[in-house]
C-alpha cells in the first residue's frame, strides 16, 4: 500500500466516521430518507401532470399465457417513457404487479425476450435472462420501462457516436446542475409507480419492485422512499461502496456525490426494512464481489431480527447476472400467496 492508498483509505475513514450517529433507529431512518431525497437532487421543477393521459400503444403481441404491449407514456411536456407491458392471461380482475429495471446493456429489450433490434430473441438470453418473462408466466403483471440513458432513451450525441448509453453525458450534466441522474432516474421510477395505480386491473395493494444491477440502485433507493412497494428483489447490486464503486471502475451514475458521508451501502438498503427484502448474488460477480455482498447481506439481516420472514438471500454460483433461481419464487410468495 503506497502512500496516495492510504490517504484514500483516510478519506473513507473520516466519511465513515461523520455517518456515525446516536439518535434512535426511527429518528435515525426519517433522517436518512430525507437526507437521501437532497443527495438526489431537486426535480420538484417536472411538472408530471401530464401523466396517464395520452397514452399510446405502439404495439401488441399475443403469447400461449401473456400478452405484451409496448406504449409510450408521456409524463411531462419533455419526458416520454417507452415501456413494455407483460399481462398475465389468467381469470383475475386485477393482477399483483412489479415494476422491472434493467440494468446495463442495450435496455428494456433485453428483459422482456427481445433482441436489440426488436426481434424475438431466441439465443441465449444473456445477463438478464429475460426477467420480465418468468415474472409474467407465474401471475405478475410486469411494468418494464426503459431507463433513461439507455436503447432508444439516448441523447442524440451519443447515439450519432455509437455510443452504448448516455449516462455519462447526462451525469456530468446534472451533476453541475446539483442534480443526479440517479436522483432522475428514480423520480421515473416513481412516476411510473403513480401511472400503475390508475390502471384498473393493477391490484396496488400488492406491487413489487425488481432491479439488476444499475436497475438495482434505482430499485433500491426507489424502495427505500417509497412505501407503496411491497416486497424487493436486489439482484448484482447488493454489496458495500467499498467493496464495489470505490475499488474498481464503475459507470458513474453509481455515485452520488456525499452519500458516504452519512452512510454505507448496507444500510441505505436496510431503509426498506421491514418490508419483504430479497438479495440475489452470484459468486463470481466481479465488480460487486462475492465477499462484501455477503458483509452486506449480513448487516441487512440485522434490520429484520423483528421480522426475520421478510428478508431472505440467495448467493448462487454464478457471475453479474441474473439468476432468478429463488427470487422469482420469492416473490410471486410475497404478492400472490
Amino acid at each position: 500500500m503506497n502512500q496516495l492508498d492510504k490517504l484514500f483509505d483516510h478519506f473513507y475513514d473520516r466519511a465513515v466516521e461523520d455517518s456515525v450517529t446516536t439518535v434512535g433507529p426511527v429518528e435515525r431512518k426519517l433522517s436518512l430518507k430525507s437526507t437521501l431525497l437532497e443527495l438526489l437532487g431537486d426535480f420538484s421543477d417536472l411538472d408530471a401532470a401530464k401523466i396517464d393521459k395520452d397514452i399510446r400503444v405502439i404495439e401488441e403481441k399475443e403469447f400461449d399465457d401473456y400478452t405484451r404491449e409496448l406504449i409510450i407514456v408521456p409524463v411531462t411536456d419533455h419526458i416520454e417513457i417507452n415501456m413494455y407491458v407483460l399481462t398475465p392471461k389468467a381469470d383475475r380482475s386485477t393482477y399483483p404487479s412489479v415494476l422491472a429495471l434493467h440494468g446495463h446493456g442495450y435496455g428494456v429489450k433485453e428483459i422482456v425476450g427481445l433482441t436489440a433490434e426488436g426481434e424475438e430473441d431466441q439465443g441465449d438470453p444473456g445477463i438478464h435472462q429475460h426477467f420480465a418473462i418468468p415474472l409474467v408466466k407465474q401471475g405478475l403483471k410486469v411494468f418494464a420501462p426503459e431507463v433513461i440513458g439507455f436503447g432508444e432513451r439516448m441523447l442524440t450525441r451519443d447515439k450519432k457516436e455509437g455510443k452504448q448509453n448516455s449516462c455519462e453525458a447526462m451525469a456530468t450534466n446534472l451533476l453541475l446542475e446539483g442534480k443526479t441522474l440517479a436522483g432522475l432516474r428514480i423520480w421515473e421510477a416513481r412516476e411510473i409507480l403513480n401511472y400503475m395505480e390508475t390502471c384498473q386491473d393493477v391490484d396496488a395493494d400488492h406491487i413489487g419492485i425488481m432491479g439488476f444491477s444499475g436497475g438495482g440502485l434505482v430499485a433500491a433507493y426507489t424502495a427505500a422512499l417509497d412505501l407503496r412497494i411491497q416486497a424487493t428483489v436486489l439482484t448484482g447490486f447488493t454489496n458495500t461502496f467499498k467493496g464495489s464503486i470505490m475499488a474498481m471502475r464503475h459507470c458513474i451514475d453509481n455515485y452520488i456525490p456525499g452519500i458516504l458521508n452519512h452512510a454505507e451501502l448496507p444500510e441505505w438498503i436496510a431503509l426498506i426494512s421491514p418490508r419483504a427484502l430479497f438479495v440475489e448474488s452470484g459468486e463470481a460477480d466481479p465488480i460487486f464481489p462475492n465477499q462484501y455482498a455477503q458483509e452486506a447481506i449480513g448487516e441487512i439481516k440485522e434490520y429484520y431480527e423483528n421480522r426475520p420472514e421478510k428478508f431472505s438471500h440467495d448467493i448462487f454460483p454464478g457471475s453479474h447476472e441474473i439468476s432468478g433461481r429463488k427470487a422469482y419464487d420469492w416473490l410471486i410468495e410475497q404478492l400472490i400467496k
